[in-house]
């Protein structure tokens, strides 16, 4: 790229701006033999896009793949932590094999993880007061409203948890105020649980033996909560928040979790208080932590939660919230086991614990519990946080941010106002037309990339082929995206650029049509980049309004570009013509946003696509283009926002035809692979999630003789039909909408059942009894129900809350849910009851209706399905049925596990509205 005047006066020079380039002054004679060559080298443009890709990778593998090397007991000594004595741990538990709650292996990893506590209290230091409680919680309801608990309530029993106390000796103001450490012992039943929370378990087990040999000097004590129920609804916290005397001094709480397997355990939740996102960043040995993590965790684009939102809602708690995030498509499956543990992921977390405990434990200013500003105002706003490559953390306050977001913002629109007013009539048309680039820009990219979405189930053998090759989606969705927004910000472009040759033309009447022509492409494409600028402002605003912690990424995004254009490329003359922009303005303006910017989004885009097998809550009921879509949409953003620079510069440059045939490339070879099937969608380490279910059903026939139906059904969370799976198993499955199954948590609306019976492996005496024990029918009906659930201490139970205002459930001893407000979802409130192998199954149900229900009108039995209660018991057992199907189970298939799917044999029963 280059520019070669010919006998230029001074006068006549290109100038390196083109802000005021639609100024009306008629400016300076020129020479009618001036040329303007407004052209880029094609290599330097491809040189960008691979020092650009180059450069986020390089970001992503240091910030997220690099692990410090393990440790052994010998080179850390008693005061240090050994990832090699943790990993022996997790082995331990690992070989338990799956250990949900009512199991026996659970009880087994239960006294494990005791005999480790009783071997840390007898090697702790002899200044040192370790107490170990084994405590056995009683029957409780956990009744959290926000989340995934609306319209719940989660009921426990005969729950088991080990609780560490370390404290010094003979201090005993300091065990008046603690901090708690809290992970959680059981699994879902599908999986050994390496990852989700074996690791995180063994991480607390070497935590607390080194913490045994410091404590001496704390002031505050430590307690370690080994708690089962997490599994079952965050019912070992609840427990325990409730009910352990020594939960009163709790003052902050640290929850340590698993999105998956290894990797770089970071922070995704903080506060409310910042003060532990403080301290962490003060003394963490390798800070990991994104504010942008917990804004979208809050959202509710993950579903799940975590123990930490107990600490947080019901004991007001602030603190920190750990998780491990790699290869997030095992979570809750087979494949979360041991020998995909990275080495290095235990040392990790581990470092940064007890470097963060040590410090936290021996500070007199820990913020107490539901804290509250010297203005009497509760904190409720968290800080922002975000790590640079895994060294170091930057945080500063919500105040600070919306200090700091507010200059740039009134900055920017000062800059803005003084180039208008001095462009005139010309520079605010160009910024409309420039602002028209960026809207075509992601119309198009979002089209094309949906585009390809919507076809790929058509194509390919799975509506989710990349799971097991995350990188496929750069083929799938990045090129289409990419390509769709070079020519939506093209078609912008050439209309920018036919709007100032005209009004070149009628300024510039002197200089031929081939000049006039050449400034009105360097004046667009300056405008254009110019257009990233105020993209970006306007999120800035938007995010500053909403106050979104996130909105710190608008800031590197908009300051650094704004301030190498400034540098580099603006003048605030009007006289001057503009000129190419420079390589340095691209390279400076960007360095900063992908270093800070390029891993996050990497893992974020990892994480997306690693829910992809668990995306469907109620199988069958969305489209199988939806999470392709939503995987699109989020690359289809990325590449608008990011790339809005970097395709400015390619508008006059040789590289359109060579990118353009590189993408289209890149994309058909992508198709080509998934619609071949030369690249699997799922392998034996990432396995599509399917379920497999011995159902009993006894629903439609109270009242009645009649015997139960009994079958087998296959079901999956992850988007596609069954008809390879069932294929593959055989045994006559037959696939279809039709196989519909009310789980009272959630529906089949696609799923494969057995045309045979199965009626092998149960008895009539497991089936659950409702009984309607009394019925009164006076100013307001109350209706008494007992239920039995015999052999099953895990189920669900639905109550209609269109026919129903109130309820209250109780077992022999106690009340377990109390009448008072009750939340319902879709005209329903689910009991979800989880509870040890001693836990009751013998309950009683009143039934307050609703005073307005003299008689059942059509819309409500519409409403509830003619249905008053609807049961599922489940039983942790493998039928001879389902022990051949799992036997025939492709490789890359696994059960997926969670606290509403049904274990291996469920039987289902209902109460009618007519009773």
């Amino acid at each position: 790229m280059r520019q070669r005047p010919k006998k230029l006066s001074e006068d006549t020079k290109p100038s390196s701006s083109g802000e005021a380039s639609g100024s009306s002054s008629e400016g300076p004679k020129v020479n009618n033999n001036v040329r303007v060559v407004a052209k880029r080298s094609v290599r330097a443009v491809l040189l960008y896009f691979v020092l650009i890709v180059y450069g986020s990778w390089s970001v992503y593998r240091y910030q997220f793949d690099t692990l410090p090397a393990p440790f052994t007991a010998e080179q850390v000594g008693k005061r240090g932590f050994s990832e090699h004595e943790a990993m022996e741990h997790v082995k331990e538990l690992t070989e338990f094999g799956p250990h949900p709650v009512g199991s026996n292996a659970l009880d087994l990893a239960v006294q494990y993880v005791k005999q480790a506590a009783e071997t840390i209290k007898e090697k702790a230091h002899w200044e040192v007061d370790v107490e170990l409680d084994l405590f056995h919680a009683d029957p409780g309801a956990n009744c959290l409203v926000g989340g995934l608990f609306k319209g719940k309530s989660l009921v426990y029993a005969d729950l088991h948890h080990i609780v560490l106390r370390i404290s010094p000796k003979h201090d005993y103001e300091a065990k008046e105020s603690a901090i708690l450490v809290s992970s959680h012992i059981d699994t879902v039943f599908s999986t050994e649980g390496a990852g989700d929370c074996s690791s995180c378990v063994a991480v607390m087990l070497e935590l607390s033996r080194g913490v045994s040999q410091w404590a001496h000097g704390f002031k505050n004590a430590v307690i370690f909560l080994f708690n089962t129920g997490e599994e079952e609804g965050l019912n070992g916290a609840h427990s325990f928040i409730t009910q352990h005397p020594w939960s009163d001094t709790i003052q902050m709480a640290i929850d340590l979790e698993a999105m998956g397997i290894g990797g770089r355990s970071s922070i995704f939740q903080a506060g409310p208080h910042p003060w532990a996102i403080e301290k962490f960043a003060e003394v963490a040995k390798y800070p990991s932590g994104q504010v942008a993590a917990q804004d979208l965790f809050e959202s509710g684009a993950i579903k799940s939660a975590t123990d930490f939102q107990v600490y947080k809602e019901v004991a007001g708690l602030s603190g920190l919230d750990f998780a491990y995030a790699d290869r997030t498509a095992v979570y809750h499956t087979k494949n979360d086991k041991l020998n995909l543990l990275k080495p290095g992921s235990l040392q990790h977390l581990g470092d940064n614990m007890l470097s963060f405990l040590l410090q936290a434990a021996a500070s007199s200013d820990l913020p107490k519990r539901n804290a509250v500003e010297s203005d009497g105002r509760s904190v409720q706003e968290t800080a922002t946080y975000f790590d640079i490559l895994g060294m170091y953390m930057v945080v500063y306050s919500q105040h600070s941010a919306t200090m700091l977001n507010y200059s740039v913002i009134m900055q920017s629109l000062l800059i803005w106002t003084a180039s208008l007013v001095m462009g005139g009539y010309s520079a605010v048309v160009s910024l409309i037309l420039s602002c028209l680039s960026v809207i075509l820009m992601w119309l198009f990219s979002i089209s094309f990339s949906a585009t390809i979405a919507c076809t790929i189930p058509l194509i390919s053998s799975s509506p989710v082929p990349y799971v097991s090759n995350p990188w496929l989606v750069i083929g799938l969705f990045g090129a289409p995206a990419f390509l769709g927004a070079f020519t939506g910000q093209h078609v912008g472009y050439l209309i920018l650029q036919d709007y100032l040759e005209n009004s070149f033309s009628k300024r510039r009447g002197n200089l031929s049509s081939r000049v006039q022509s050449d400034l009105a492409k360097l004046d667009a494409e300056r405008w254009i980049f110019k257009s990233g600028l105020l993209q970006w402002l306007i999120l800035l605003v938007i995010g500053s309004y909403f106050k979104i912690a996130s909105s710190y990424l608008a800031i590197f995004w908009l300051v650094s570009p704004a301030f190498a254009y400034g540098l580099l490329e603006a003048t605030l003359s009007p006289a001057r013509l503009p000129k190419p922009l420079k390589t340095v303005t691209l390279l400076l303006g960007l360095s900063v946003p992908v270093l800070i910017s390029s891993g996050l989004v990497i893992r974020l885009a990892a994480t997306v696509i690693g829910t992809a097998v668990r995306f469907e809550r109620n199988p069958g009921a969305t489209p199988e283009w939806l999470g392709n879509l939503i995987v699109a949409v989020y690359i289809s953003t990325v590449i608008c926002l990011t790339m809005v620079y970097l395709l400015s510069y390619i508008h006059i440059s040789g590289a359109k035809v060579p990118i353009i045939i590189a993408s289209f490339i890149l994309l058909g070879v992508s198709l080509c692979l998934i619609t071949v099937g030369v690249v699997p969608p799922f392998t034996e380490d990432t396995a599509r999630a399917v379920n497999v279910v011995h159902v009993v059903d006894t629903t439609g026939t109270y009242g009645n003789k009649q015997e139960p139906i009994s079958y087998i059904s296959l079901f999956s969370t992850t988007p596609g039909n069954l008809i390879k799976e069932a294929e593959h198993i055989g045994n006559k499955f037959v696939c279809g909408r039709d196989k519909r199954i009310d789980f009272v948590n959630f529906s089949v609306k696609y799923g494969c059942l057995t045309e045979t019976s199965a009626k092998s492996g149960w008895q009539m005496s497991d089936v659950p009894q409702l009984h309607v024990v009394n019925d009164v029918k006076g100013d307001q009906r109350i209706t008494q129900v007992s239920i039995d659930t015999k052999v099953s201490t895990r189920w669900s139970l639905g109550i209609n809350t269109v026919m129903v205002e109130d309820f209250e459930l109780k077992d022999d001893a106690e009340t377990l849910v109390p009448v008072g407000d009750k939340t319902s979802a879709d005209g329903w409130h689910t009991i979800q009851f989880s509870g040890g192998r001693n836990a009751p199954n013998k309950f009683t149900l009143t039934l307050y209706w609703d005073r307005n229900q003299t008689t059942t009108t059509k819309t409500e039995n519409k409403k509830g399905n003619g249905i008053l209660l609807k049961l599922r018991t489940d039983v942790n057992k493998l039928t001879p049925p389902v022990e051949k199907i799992l036997h025939k189970l492709p490789s890359w298939c696994a059960l997926f596990g969670k606290s509403t799917s049904p274990l291996t044999l469920a039987f289902l029963t209902n109460l009618p509205i007519h009773l």
